[in-house]
């Protein structure tokens, strides 16, 4: 166990412990369901940029990517940059109407926003259920990264790893809510920046310069700088799927739009636009770049996703090595704590709250009751981590694409189409989630084998070629909710 590495570590946690104890004293002080679940719709702009950034970035945009960035090279250093507009589309698509309804509606979650919108009980209880699966899913995903994370850089078992990263998260946002969650986002936002820019320095000087680095991924493999890479299958489909998925897609993300119900005013909304475009920029650049010309480094490597933490400890001093670690642990545990507290927000807010609204005059018992679901998710993340499977990023790409699919439409049509209602957007989520799980799961099944009476559903399937799953799946989604919302009633 290097002392090295795990000092600025410790260092790092006492400052997130520190703020969450900050946000549990502000919190005693107002309402308890809009200051744990909002935040008080208090943000500013800087702290709006860091914290949607921060969330979206996460195991995938500290280990997966780069790792993906090692085994294909520059080409999916291009491709990542599709994701530098994320914050920008999410913000300027939802920002406003999000802000002004909530105020409006008292709104707390993107479920009471959908039963304002629709007034439909069905609607916001499938919406709950998709959600905590989704949600549950990826935040496995997040736990598993950063156990690995741990293991690899500091020495010990995935399970003690495990344990202390769950510990941390779960206990941060237990004590602080809304408020600990970006306040440590805007930290960990910060910490994402430096550290990026530390070892993509630390790497190009490791390969001998951009020029030398290059040359070296030339020799090993003349696809790893060509745009499209080995077999070319960074094509046209690819790259399409990959921007709806991680691009257009991210206005469906609900942790992400729930961003959009608690900043102060307009001034921090344009400011968190610029603010956020910018950070992502650098880490996505920055962070697949490093891991692509990291192969000129460590060329040797049999698992694509260990590259950042075998840079980190190749390049970096273990000091260095050890702020650095504070990075892709920061990713991954903004992005669990979004998830963990709109998580609890549907348990109590859109459930519990929903079935016993007089409950919400007790604040010490919802209080209470809003910590212990929180904990008890972390529990069970904990014992559903404890056999992780040999790739996250799947699980992870699979959750991101099932919460687009069943969100999107339902969210984008839901506050700019007056004509939208229940039915169309119940048609949309169930259809639009029915058809991503099916593609997933049936993905390089010959469906005529098992019965061909399938050939018309293979033949459609073929259709979309190449494409991720996500694309027909919003299609026929959104297909449903047309045809729903003509057989359905107005709701305007």
């Amino acid at each position: 166990m290097n002392l090295g590495i795990i000092l600025p570590l410790i260092i790092y946690l006492v400052f997130v412990f520190g703020a969450a104890l900050y946000a549990y004293i502000k919190r005693s002080k107002g309402d308890f369901l809009t200051e744990y679940y909002v935040g008080n719709r208090s943000m500013t702009g800087l702290v709006l940029a860091m914290t949607t950034a921060s969330t979206y970035a996460s195991a995938s945009s500290f280990v997966g990517g780069p790792g993906a960035a090692y085994k294909y090279g520059l080409g999916w250093v291009l491709l990542s940059m599709i994701q530098v507009p994320a914050v920008w589309l999410a913000l300027g698509a939802l920002g406003k109407k999000f802000a002004l309804l909530s105020r409006e509606t008292n709104a707390l979650t993107i479920s009471d926003l959908l039963f304002y919108r629709y007034k439909s009980r069905w609607l916001v209880w499938i919406a709950s259920i998709a959600l905590l699966i989704a949600f549950f899913a990826a935040m496995m995903a997040q736990f598993i990264g950063g156990a690995r994370l741990l293991e690899t850089t500091i020495g010990i078992s995935y399970t003690q790893a495990l344990l202390i990263f769950a510990a941390t998260v779960g206990i941060y946002t237990f004590i602080g809510g809304f408020r600990a969650v970006v306040l440590t986002d805007t930290i960990q936002g910060t910490v994402m920046i430096l550290g990026t820019l530390v070892l993509l320095g630390a790497v190009i000087y490791a390969a001998g310069g951009v020029e030398s680095a290059i040359a070296k991924l030339t020799e090993i493999d003349p696809h790893l700088v060509s745009p499209y890479g080995p077999n070319d299958m960074l094509g046209f489909q690819f790259m399409a799927s990959f921007w709806v998925l991680v691009c257009f897609g991210v206005v469906g993300l609900p942790h992400t739009a729930v961003r959009c119900m608690a900043f102060k005013d307009s001034k921090a909304l344009h400011g968190g636009m610029l603010i956020g475009t910018v950070i992502l920029t650098v880490i996505m650049l920055g962070m697949h770049l490093a891991g692509a010309l990291g192969r000129a480094v460590v060329p040797d490597l049999t698992v694509p996703d260990q590259v950042i933490p075998s840079l980190m400890l190749q390049v970096l001093s273990p000091l260095v090595a050890g702020i650095f670690l504070a990075a892709p642990m920061s990713a991954i545990m903004s992005t669990i704590d979004a998830q963990l507290i709109q998580s609890s927000a549907i348990f109590v807010k859109d459930l519990y709250l929903s079935a016993k609204p007089e409950a919400a005059t007790n604040q010490k018992r919802i209080s209470r009751f809003s910590s212990l679901i929180t904990l008890t998710i972390t529990v069970l993340l904990i014992w559903a981590a404890l056999n992780p499977p040999d790739m996250i990023i799947w699980l992870n790409l699979f959750a991101f694409g099932g919460l687009e699919a069943a969100f999107l439409w339902v969210i984008v049509l839901g506050i700019y189409w007056d004509k939208a209602n229940a039915a169309g957007a119940l048609s949309s989520m169930i259809v639009g989630l029915g058809v991503y799980i099916f593609l997933t799961q049936m993905k390089g099944v010959d469906l005529t084998a098992l019965n061909p009476s399938f050939r018309y559903l293979t033949e459609s399937v073929k259709l979309f070629g190449k494409f991720h799953e996500i694309v027909p799946s919003l299609v026929w989604g959104l297909i449903a909710f047309l045809i729903g919302n003509r057989l359905g009633d107005k709701t305007r």
